[in-house]
C-alpha cells in the first residue's frame, strides 16, 4: 500500500504542471489545477463509497480495506488543499488590481452623479470640492494597494488572521473612509472659501455638537474592531472558541460565520451600519458645509446593533466535549466488553470545528486512547462522509493499547482537545 500511495504521489508531482501550471505565477493554471484535483477527488470519493476501486489485498479485510480507502483519501484530500492554498495566494495577488479599479469606478460614478445633478443647478464649489476629496482618497488608497499587492490590496486591513474579510473590521473601515472624505470636502471648501463669513461658517461646521452623532458611532465601531480581535483571540488561546484559516477570503465572510451558513449578528451589524452611512451620506451631500450631523435616533439604533454583534461573538463557539464511548456494535454482532481491535464510538458535540468540513481538515482529527493516537478514518458516502463527524466518531482501538483502564480524549482538527472519558479495556 505504501508503494501504491508514493506512486500516486509521484504521479500527481508530475501531473501539475500537465493542462495548465499550477504555480503561483499563472493563475489561469492555478485556477484550473485546484478544479481538477477536486474533480479527481470527488470522483475517487464515489468511487469508494460505492464499494469500487478496493484493491484485492485489502478488499477481504474490512478493517485494512477502510484503512487503505482512507488513506487514500486523506492524500488526495492534502493535494486539493495545497492547490487551495496556491489559488488562494494568487487570488490575493491579483485582487488588488480589482480593488483599484472599484476605487476609481467609484470616483468616476460620483463624477457622473455630480455632472448629472449639476445640470439646471449649475456647478459650485461643493461639486469641486467632493470631486477633490474623492481623487485624493482615491490615491490614497491606490497606494495602500501597491503597498499591499500581495495581501489583497485594499482589503489586506480588513482581512482577519483567519483569512476571512472581518465584518467589525469592514463596517469600521468604512465609516472611517466616510468621515475621511468628510473632512477632507470639509478643507477642500475651506481653502477656497473667499468671505471671511463663509469661513468661520466651515470652521463651525467641524463642531463637536454639530457631528456628535457620528463622531459617537465612529468611536463606538472602531472600538468594537480591537475589542473583537482580543475577545477572539482570547477564546481561541484559552480553548473556548475553535478557527480554522481558510483558503481565501469571500465577499460571504461579512455576512455569514466560519462555516458559511448564514449569521444573524453579522448580518443586522452590516446592514444597519449601511443604512445609517447611507442617511450620513445623504445629509453630507444636502449640507456640504459640516459634519453629517446623524440624528441620535439612528446612532442608537447603530450602538444596539453593535452590541448585538459583539453579544454574538461571546456567545459563538465553545469547547468540544465527549458524553459517552460506547462499543460500536454491527448488525449480528453480539454484546461484548470493549477488546483491542474493536472499534468504539464516541459521542459529543463540536468535534468538526466551522469551517473545516472539507476532508483534509477531517482527516487531522485524532483520538487519544491511553498512550496511542489513532487518527479518526474517514468513511465515504455517496455525497460527503459518515465518519468523522459532528457528534460521533468511529475509531478502532489499536494492539497497542494495553488492557485495563485507559482514558480516551479527542484532538480536533483546530488543536482543541477535549476533556477525558475513561474506558475498560478486556483482552
Amino acid at each position: 500500500m505504501q508503494e501504491a500511495g508514493q506512486g500516486a504521489r509521484r504521479d500527481a508531482g508530475r501531473g501539475a504542471h500537465e493542462g495548465g501550471c499550477t504555480c503561483g505565477d499563472c493563475p489561469h493554471g492555478a485556477r484550473a489545477g485546484h478544479r481538477r484535483a477536486v474533480a479527481e477527488f470527488l470522483s475517487k470519493r464515489d468511487e469508494f463509497a460505492s464499494g469500487r476501486g478496493l484493491p484485492a489485498a485489502v478488499a477481504h479485510s474490512f478493517g485494512a480495506s477502510r484503512q487503505w480507502v482512507s488513506d487514500e483519501l486523506t492524500q488526495s484530500a492534502d493535494l486539493v488543499a495545497e492547490r487551495g492554498r496556491a489559488e488562494g495566494d494568487v487570488w490575493l495577488g491579483r485582487v488588488w488590481r480589482r480593488t483599484v479599479a472599484a476605487v476609481w469606478g467609484a470616483v468616476g460614478v460620483l463624477l457622473l452623479a455630480q455632472a448629472l445633478t449639476a445640470i439646471g443647478a449649475g456647478w459650485s464649489s461643493a461639486r469641486t470640492a467632493g470631486l477633490l476629496a474623492a481623487l485624493v482618497v482615491a490615491v490614497l488608497l491606490t497606494g495602500a494597494s501597491w503597498f499591499h499587492r500581495a495581501r489583497g490590496g485594499v482589503l489586506a486591513p480588513v482581512i482577519g488572521e483567519d483569512n476571512r474579510l472581518s465584518t467589525s473590521r469592514a463596517v469600521a473601515a468604512a465609516w472611517v473612509l466616510f468621515v475621511v472624505y468628510a473632512v477632507l470636502l470639509l478643507a477642500g471648501r475651506l481653502a477656497g472659501a473667499s468671505s471671511h463669513t463663509e469661513r468661520d461658517a466651515l470652521i463651525a461646521g467641524l463642531e463637536l455638537a454639530r457631528g456628535a452623532g457620528i463622531v459617537t458611532v465612529l468611536a463606538v465601531v472602531c472600538a468594537i474592531a480591537v475589542l473583537v480581535r482580543r475577545v477572539v483571540g482570547l477564546r481561541v488561546l484559552g480553548q473556548r472558541l475553535q478557527k480554522v484559516r481558510a483558503d481565501r477570503p469571500r465577499a460571504a465572510d461579512l455576512l455569514t460565520d466560519d462555516s458559511g451558513r448564514g449569521s444573524f449578528a453579522d448580518t443586522q451589524y452590516v446592514v444597519l451600519g449601511a443604512v445609517a452611512l447611507v442617511f450620513a451620506a445623504v445629509r453630507l451631500a444636502r449640507r456640504p458645509e459640516q459634519l453629517p450631523d446623524l440624528p441620535w435616533g439612528l446612532a442608537v439604533v447603530v450602538l444596539v446593533s453593535a452590541a448585538t454583534y459583539v453579544a454574538g461573538k461571546y456567545a459563538e463557539g465553545g469547547r468540544p466535549v465527549i458524553l459517552s464511548v460506547v462499543r460500536a456494535r454491527e448488525a449480528g454482532d453480539l454484546d461484548a466488553p470493549i477488546r483491542t481491535g474493536d472499534d468504539i464510538e464516541i459521542r459529543g458535540a463540536g468535534f468538526v470545528p466551522p469551517g473545516a468540513q472539507t476532508a483534509d481538515r477531517l482527516s487531522r482529527m485524532v483520538v487519544r486512547i491511553g498512550p496511542v493516537h489513532v487518527h479518526v478514518p474517514l468513511v465515504p458516502v455517496p455525497g460527503g462522509f459518515s465518519n468523522p463527524s459532528d457528534a460521533v466518531l468511529t475509531v478502532p482501538v489499536p494492539a497497542d493499547v494495553e488492557p485495563g483502564r485507559v482514558e480516551v480524549q479527542v484532538v480536533t482538527a483546530a488543536g482543541v482537545e477535549t476533556n477525558s472519558v475513561g474506558i475498560d479495556v478486556t483482552e
